[in-house]
């Protein structure tokens, strides 16, 4: 089996875009490139001993969490001023650097929340309703083109980053057992893609 080996397309982010905390659009392209380039190795090993790629072999949310992950950790390594929060399960994912103290916040308005989604247009369930920065990166696996070899890499086509309010979301009523969760309504999320990012295809 020959892996392709998968490039971010420069050519596809929004020069236009307005980013926060002094983001840049290289961040997100070197952020990507090293999901990318992890994901290349791994199968390549994963190959090499008649396994299945991690793509095939995650379960979609766990396939999530993990990209999510990723990108916070990548994010925080090449942004000039965020860096990733040390609270366990801390909200957001990624802080300013030195705003709280030892980087660790329960729940801060400083930073931004990263999540990782399959579904196109950045639609996504989140803990719950609050003023915050979302980035929302939208990827593809292909766990369906036969002969597997034959399948594309994990792909991100589309980055959202924009600021949300409370007022932006609906509650989502789950069973007794479920965690309740809220995401972004109607006019919520178009406000969300307004700050798009990247759009592999537009």
């Amino acid at each position: 089996m020959s892996l392709v080996q998968n490039e971010v397309n420069t050519k596809r982010f929004n020069r236009s875009a307005k980013l926060p905390f002094e983001l840049r659009l290289k961040d997100f392209e070197m952020a990507m490139q090293d999901v990318y380039d992890f994901f290349y190795d791994v199968n390549l090993g994963l190959i090499k001993r008649g396994l299945q790629r991690l793509d095939d072999m995650l379960r979609p949310a766990i396939m999530s969490g993990v990209l999510s992950d990723m990108l916070t950790a990548s994010l925080a390594k090449h942004s000039r001023s965020l860096t990733v929060n040390l609270y366990h399960n801390g909200h957001p994912d990624l802080v300013v650097n030195g705003i709280y103290p030892d980087n660790k916040v329960k729940a801060g308005l400083e930073g931004v929340e990263i999540k990782a989604t399959r579904k196109a247009g950045g639609a996504v369930d989140t803990h719950g309703a609050r003023d915050q920065w979302m980035c929302v990166f939208v990827y593809d696996v292909d766990n369906s083109t036969e002969p597997a070899n034959d399948r594309a890499p994990m792909t991100v086509t589309e980055i959202y980053l924009g600021h949300v309010t409370k007022d932006d979301f609906r509650k989502n009523q789950r069973g007794e057992l479920g965690t309740r969760t809220a995401t972004l309504h109607k006019s919520g999320i178009e406000k969300l893609r307004k700050s798009w990012v990247y759009k592999l295809k537009r």
